[in-house]
């Protein structure tokens, strides 16, 4: 046999494992699922007991990474077994695989945005206030007629009189658009139409660094003001020590909100590095407290300890991506991303400890125990934790005269369940629950704007929503 016959039958030969593989996968996926999954969701897929898994609609995450876990872990409130010790991996995944196929297959598409959603107290109306937008962060008002909005790559847009501007805001400072990093929260200061000034977060890189090591990064605060649609006058209001950088690209927080006396409060995530929210002497994993042009209040907390970063007003918190004042007592509550299961709902007081990582009501993303404590003297509990977690992202207080009813009740976005929930918070407590807004995508922001309307940004379609309570 010569050498070009052998090697066209070894090739032959793996071609048929291979084909065989796939199809033996294939069979596997269609018959794990019918044996698993089928007295549930239907042996078409098409729902019975549960939803339907081929008509473009997730309600508890719609990226491989959730449905895997949702799988393996379970959602055991709402009766879904886990199949962590009925399943291998490989196994759950030929599941998926067999999803994602028949989705294809049938022409699975999301259903458009609704038009009109209803409620307990109103059926409320619902425009697009802005589309087209990539990975869209954060919104907010410098009057009735104008907005602002980052984009995570790194781009500020503006909506006037309810048109996106085709240009963004120019000479914005550049950002680290890698992992969870980017141009992040937009805030307009309270006394803007005295001073102008407007607020960004973003990821900001250590350009200096060895040839051919990943380049450290943090959160960085400027502020500056926009003429001529160009940034301009700007003003780096904090800036972590370059030494406590980290080549980490995910869990920057970061959302800016102000108080009634005037104090900025922002955040910083974990940056992936857990022990470093117990550590005053690192920036991560922390709710900061500065004044408006960045200097340290005589007031906060760890002042007067030597080593510590001056401007940490809390410690103990994993990702921030929610801040809120309350328009009466001008308290400041957050939500914070747990791991899996243990978002929380926080209200923050200076120099309180909020105990991520040694006390959770999550586990790691693979299942394992993070910790086995939930509690433990002198770290604080939640006022709420979710378990599965919902990806709590985007906070604020309602505070217009469109919906009444809902006034000084809080508005709590999630981006793997693609919701926002609106909670009863009474004497520090969560009295009542209720969604009113799902599946419409993923909900990075939620924001009450100067006429009294909710706005809403999808981060996926990379839309903003505009809710107004419908009228006879």
């Amino acid at each position: 046999m010569t050498s070009k016959i052998r090697k066209f039958n070894y090739l032959f030969l793996i071609t048929l494992f291979l084909v065989s593989f796939l199809k033996t996968n294939a069979q596997n996926g269609a018959a794990l699922y019918q044996q698993n999954c089928a007295q549930c969701h239907g042996a078409d897929l098409k729902g019975g007991n549960a939803t339907s898994l081929i008509d473009g609609i997730w309600q508890f995450g719609a990226e491989d990474g959730y449905l895997f876990r949702n799988i393996k872990f379970g959602i055991a409130h709402l009766g879904m077994p886990s199949y962590e010790k009925v399943l291998e991996d490989t196994e759950i995944r030929e599941i998926m695989k067999y999803i994602r196929e028949s989705e294809k297959k049938v022409g699975a598409e999301k259903p458009p945005i609704a038009k009109m959603l209803e409620t307990l107290d109103y059926d409320v109306n619902v425009e697009i206030f802005a589309e087209g937008l990539e990975v869209p962060w954060a919104i907010d008002f410098i009057d009735a007629t104008t907005a602002l909005i980052t984009e995570r790559p790194g781009r500020l847009r503006v909506v006037t009189n309810g048109k996106l501007q085709t240009e963004p805001v120019k000479n914005i400072p550049k950002v680290l658009n890698e992992g969870q990093g980017g141009l992040l929260d937009v805030a307009i200061d309270p006394d803007y139409y005295e001073n102008g000034w407007i607020y960004l977060a973003y990821s900001h890189v250590l350009e200096h660094i060895i040839e051919g090591k990943r380049p450290p990064a943090m959160t960085r605060l400027e502020r500056g003001k926009i003429k001529n649609n160009t940034w301009t006058d700007s003003e780096i209001i904090f800036e972590a020590p370059h030494e406590t950088y980290r080549t980490t690209r995910h869990h920057y927080g970061c959302r800016i909100v102000f108080d009634p006396a005037g104090y900025l409060y922002f955040t910083i995530g974990d940056r992936g590095t857990s022990e470093h929210a117990q550590d005053f002497t690192r920036p991560n994993g922390k709710v900061h407290r500065i004044n408006k042009d960045g200097s340290i209040p005589e007031t906060n907390p760890f002042i007067d300890e030597e080593a510590a970063i001056k401007s940490i007003f809390s410690l103990g918190n994993r990702n921030i991506q929610g801040m809120a004042i309350h328009p009466k007592t001008g308290q400041l509550w957050v939500t914070e991303h747990g791991p899996m299961g243990g978002d929380e709902l926080n209200l923050i007081k200076a120099g309180k400890n909020y105990g991520w990582p040694v006390i959770t009501y999550g586990l790691n993303y693979n299942g394992t125990v993070i910790t086995d404590l939930t509690h433990k003297p002198g770290l604080e509990q939640p006022i709420l934790y979710w378990k599965p977690s919902t990806a709590v992202c985007g906070l604020d207080y309602y505070s217009g005269d469109l919906f009444k009813k809902w006034k000084n009740k809080l508005l709590v976005g999630a981006l793997k369940y693609e919701e926002v929930r609106l909670l009863d918070i009474e004497n520090n407590r969560v009295m009542h629950q209720e969604i009113i807004v799902k599946g419409q995508g993923r909900v990075r922001d939620v924001s009450t704007g100067p006429n009294g309307a909710i706005y809403v940004v999808l981060n996926k379609p990379g839309t903003v929503l505009r809710l107004t309570p419908k009228t006879d």
